[in-house]
């Protein structure tokens, strides 16, 4: 790893805090690493209740080494904010890594850079990629060269080790996971639809069918300005 490796996270209003805070906290943790956490305008952002400032001006990040671009349901309006994707991209184009979690596959993918590109994404979400040229991976951390996605929300830490261990050597990673204990023995076997109960899998479903519409009009939208450029 070089001797100063920065990773930008972009933020975007009604982003989902645990996307970049599991990685964030991994990452930090880094021999050699700045980690920038960064907005449009340099504004707070609300996410789940919480309120995280102190951030950087995402226009003034002059470079990123790697680009993480976290999910949540915001990511439906982030995809077509065009001053928010014209510092996504500015940044995807100079990054040696492009990495997301959960939804930030789709902002990902409506840069154009992960066309023919294996990329994992929530469950409920990832067959948008698909209008993008991306090929779903339901991995909880797919990779394709340059390219690191982890699934949804909580896969951001397996992400995050992952990623650890490319820049900074797989014992690295494994001491910080340690350091963190990270040793999931979650309750329940329901965090994969696959493994869910069949009331929960309905139950969800319930929720994120509402949801649907304007996310799928938003990655159709996002595709054709690709189609455009």
């Amino acid at each position: 790893m070089a001797e100063s490796t920065q990773i930008v996270i972009p933020l975007y209003p009604g982003v989902t805090h645990l996307d970049f805070t599991g990685p964030h906290q991994v990452l930090c943790r880094l021999p050699g690493v700045q980690v920038v956490v960064a907005s449009v305008g340099a504004k707070d952002i609300d996410a789940d209740g919480l309120t995280f400032g102190g951030l950087a001006d995402l226009a003034k990040v002059e470079h990123a080494d790697v680009l993480c671009v976290p999910g949540g349901l915001g990511a439906t309006e982030a995809m077509l904010d065009e001053p928010y994707m014209a510092q996504v991209n500015r940044l995807a184009a100079g990054a040696k890594y492009l990495t997301s979690v959960c939804t930030g596959s789709l902002i990902l993918a409506a840069t154009g850079r992960l066309r023919g590109k294996r990329a994992a994404c929530h469950w409920a979400w990832r067959e948008l990629l698909e209008p993008f040229g991306a090929i779903v991976d339901e991995s909880r951390v797919a990779r394709d060269g340059n390219i690191i996605t982890g699934g949804g929300v909580t896969a951001g830490i397996d992400f995050a080790l992952v990623l650890a261990a490319e820049l900074a050597g797989e014992e690295t990673a494994r001491a910080i996971q340690l350091t963190l204990e990270y040793a999931p023995a979650p309750p329940f076997d329901s965090g994969r639809p696959e493994t869910a109960t069949p009331e929960t899998r309905v139950r969800i479903a319930r929720v994120f069918e509402g949801l649907m519409p304007d996310r799928r009009a938003a990655a159709l939208e996002a595709a054709r300005r690709l189609e455009t450029v």
